[in-house]
């Protein structure tokens, strides 16, 4: 039985929550959330300060906002804790990856970095897609939905009280971000647009935004993904493959980095991403099992 601490308080780590307790083989063994430390969930799981505030702890779910999580996941690492994520800034990920990985091998522990929907399961997809045409092109189209980090991302920009960031596929990989945002007393949507435009999250794609009353009103948790590729098999043209799904963006996130704690435990220390580990590891079935039912 895996113990699992969970950070956060927001959507994903509640679903965090929920997906640890209907794995018959982890247990929830408490929150690390500092501002309602103290108190206790339903169930008698406590809320705490710190992870030394709990009993032993194999692994932590780091349901935190991305540019969190890197040295958040350090911290537990030195202390032979396994984690795993979902940070999302793509073009970070093998630099963190690297450090994480040296933490981790000195702590002897394992971190799975990006476990989310995308990237994390989805990076397991183009993946296997192009491994079945090495020789092509694959677009990964997402939305239309409410993106998670850049909506936190948003709502971390100086004037901005609240905001929706919505993902909206134009074709080919090409994607315009609609961000609602109800502006803070004193602020101005034309400084709170230059502000968004410039952070990272936002600087690589079109970005529209709009001053609203209430986001709430406009909020919805749905999302998807289109992939294609297409390439060359075997020396063969015109191979062409597609993935597609939509879902509850929290319920998968959550539920994606759930599966990742389980793996985490079955790796070597150091620090790896979806793609390097047997998808096997992720499920609770034992191994016999799965290649009875799945191969």
């Amino acid at each position: 039985m895996l113990n699992v601490v969970v950070y956060g308080n927001g959507n994903v780590a509640k679903m965090a929550m929920e997906a640890v307790r209907h794995s018959g083989d982890m247990s929830l063994a408490g929150v690390v959330y500092p501002k309602f430390a103290g108190q206790t969930l339903a169930d008698g799981v406590k809320i705490v300060k710190d992870v030394d505030e709990l009993p032993a702890c194999d692994v932590a779910v780091l349901a935190l906002p991305t540019r969190l999580v890197p040295d958040t996941a350090a911290r537990l690492l030195e202390k032979g804790i396994h984690t795993t994520d979902s940070y999302d800034i793509h073009g970070d990920i093998p630099a963190i990856r690297s450090r994480l990985s040296e933490i981790a091998i000195a702590g002897g522990a394992c971190s799975i970095l990006s476990a989310g929907w995308d990237p994390g399961a989805d990076s397991v997809v183009r993946a296997l897609l192009e491994a079945m045409a090495p020789q092509g092109i694959t677009y990964t189209n997402f939305g239309p939905g409410m993106s998670m980090g850049h909506s936190v991302a948003a709502r971390a920009v100086p004037g901005v009280k609240d905001a929706l960031s919505m993902t909206i596929p134009l074709g080919t990989g090409v994607h315009r971000r609609m961000v609602y945002v109800q502006l803070a007393e004193g602020h101005t949507l034309q400084d709170v647009t230059a502000r968004i435009k410039a952070d990272d999250y936002f600087s690589h794609d079109e970005t529209l935004v709009f001053a609203v009353d209430n986001v709430g009103e406009l909020r919805d948790m749905g999302h998807g993904v289109h992939m294609t590729r297409k390439g060359v098999s075997s020396g063969v043209h015109n191979q062409l493959f597609t993935f597609e799904m939509c879902c509850n963006n929290p319920a998968l996130t959550a539920q994606v980095m759930v599966c990742a704690a389980r793996a985490a435990a079955r790796q070597k220390p150091g620090c790896y991403t979806m793609i390097e580990i047997p998808p096997v590891d992720f499920m609770a079935i034992d191994k016999e099992e799965a290649v009875r039912r799945l191969v």
